[in-house]
C-alpha cells in the first residue's frame, strides 16, 4: 500500500500557490492559516464554486474629465497572479475586465468618482484594471454600494513617478459578501496612497497586495472600518519588497460595536534580500466599544536581508478610554457626545487622509450615527 506525499504548508509568503486555476487550489476546510479567522459558510459560493455565473455589477459614473478613459474589454494580461481559491475564481469567472486608463502627464484637481452598485442575484466576479500614467497625478475614489455576493479584483498599475491616491469605501447594505483582492504595482519613483474604507455589507474579506518595480517607489496603505453587530471585516495585507530603495507604511484602525462584530486584520510585510534599503513600518489599532465584539490583529515581518533602512511594526486593541470620556464630561459634555468625540478623534488621522471634502463628512457622520445606536 502506498501513500501519497503531502506537501508542507509554505514557510514564507514568497512560496505560497499562484495559480490562475481555481482548481489548482484544494477545497477550503477553515483550518488552514489565511482561512482560519474567516466564517467559511458565511461567503458561500465564493468558496465552493468552481465557476460563477451571476452577474456582476458595473460600474457607474459621471462624465470624466480629459485623460481619463473607462472601457470594457474582453481581456487584459493579469497584473494579480491569483494567489488562493477566491482570486482564481473572480479571474476565472469574470465576464471582461472594466478597464480604467489614466494618460500620462495627466494632473486632475478634482477626483475621479466610480460608483459600482450592487443589484443582488446570484454570485458573481468581477476584474478591474487601472492603468495611471507615468508623471500623472490623479485621485480615484470607489464607492461600492447596494447588494451583491461578489468575487472581484482589482488590479491597480501606476508607471514611474506617478502618483495616485485610490480610495476604496465598502458601503454595502447589509446583507452583501464581498471577497475582493487589489493588486497595486508601484513604478520607480511612484507613489500610491490607498484609502480603504468597510462599513457596510455583512461579510467583506479585503485583501491588500503590494509589489515594486523600480527604485523610490512609495505606497502608503490606510484604513478605517467600523464593524456593527453580527459584521465580519477582515483585511489582509502582503507589501512585497523586491526592489531597493523603497517604502511602504500600513495604518489601519477599527472600531467594533455589538453582539458577534468581529474584524480581522493580517499584515505581512516581505523583505527580499534584494531589498536594500527598505524602509517600512505597519500598525493596527482596534477600540472595543461594547461587550460581545472581537478584534484579531496579527503583524508579521520577514527580513531577508540586514541593510533596512528602517522596519517595524505595532498592534494595539483596546476598550474606551474612561479617562478621555470622564475629562470631556467632567467640561460639561453629555457622554453620548463625549463618546462620539473620542470615536471620530480615533478616526480622524484615517478620514483626513480621504482628499473628497463630501466623502470626508459623509464617511465621518456615518461613523457618529453608528455610535449613536449604542449611546442614545
Amino acid at each position: 500500500m502506498t501513500t501519497e506525499a503531502i506537501a508542507p504548508p509554505p514557510s514564507t509568503k514568497s512560496q505560497v500557490l499562484r495559480s490562475f486555476d481555481v482548481t489548482d487550489f484544494p477545497a477550503l476546510n477553515g483550518l488552514e492559516e489565511e482561512w482560519r479567522f474567516t466564517p467559511l459558510k458565511r461567503l458561500g459560493e465564493l468558496v465552493t464554486a468552481v465557476k460563477l455565473t451571476g452577474v456582476a455589477p458595473a460600474i457607474e459614473h459621471g462624465d470624466l474629465p480629459a485623460g481619463v478613459t473607462l472601457s470594457h474589454v474582453d481581456n487584459a494580461d493579469a497584473v494579480l497572479t491569483p494567489f488562493d481559491r477566491v482570486s482564481a475564481l473572480a479571474y476565472g469567472s469574470a465576464d471582461g475586465v472594466t478597464l480604467i486608463e489614466v494618460a500620462p502627464e495627466t494632473e486632475l484637481a478634482e477626483a475621479v468618482v466610480l460608483r459600482l452598485v450592487g443589484k443582488g442575484g446570484d454570485a458573481a466576479a468581477a476584474r478591474t484594471l487601472v492603468k495611471v500614467g507615468a508623471f500623472a497625478k490623479v485621485t480615484i475614489v470607489l464607492e461600492q454600494t447596494g447588494t451583491a455576493v461578489l468575487a472581484d479584483n482589482i488590479e491597480v498599475v501606476t508607471a514611474d513617478s506617478a502618483q495616485l491616491t485610490f480610495v476604496t469605501v465598502a458601503e454595502w447594505d447589509a446583507g452583501a459578501v464581498q471577497a475582493q483582492h487589489i493588486k497595486l504595482v508601484v513604478g520607480k519613483d511612484a507613489r500610491v496612497q490607498h484609502v480603504q474604507v468597510a462599513l457596510g455589507g455583512d461579510l467583506v474579506r479585503q485583501s491588500t497586495s503590494v509589489e515594486y518595480t523600480g527604485r523610490g517607489g512609495d505606497a502608503e496603505l490606510w484604513g478605517l472600518y467600523f464593524a456593527d453587530a453580527g459584521q465580519h471585516f477582515e483585511h489582509r495585507q502582503l507589501v512585497d519588497h523586491t526592489v531597493p530603495d523603497c517604502r511602504s507604511y500600513v495604518g489601519y484602525r477599527g472600531a467594533l460595536q455589538g453582539a458577534s462584530a468581529k474584524t480581522v486584520w493580517v499584515g505581512d510585510v516581505l523583505i527580499r534580500a534584494t531589498a536594500t534599503g527598505t524602509d517600512t513600518y505597519e500598525i493596527n489599532r482596534n477600540l472595543i466599544l461594547t461587550d460581545g465584539a472581537i478584534a484579531h490583529s496579527v503583524p508579521n515581518l520577514e527580513i531577508e536581508t540586514g541593510e533596512v533602512a528602517g522596519a517595524g511594526h505595532a498592534s494595539a486593541t483596546g476598550r474606551f478610554d474612561d479617562e478621555q470620556l470622564f475629562y470631556l464630561m467632567a467640561r460639561g459634555i453629555p457622554e453620548g457626545e463625549a463618546r462620539k468625540l473620542v470615536v471620530r478623534g480615533f478616526f480622524a488621522e484615517l478620514l483626513n487622509k480621504i482628499p473628497v471634502e463630501e466623502l470626508r463628512e459623509r464617511l465621518g457622520d456615518a461613523v457618529e450615527a453608528r455610535l449613536a445606536e449604542y449611546t442614545s
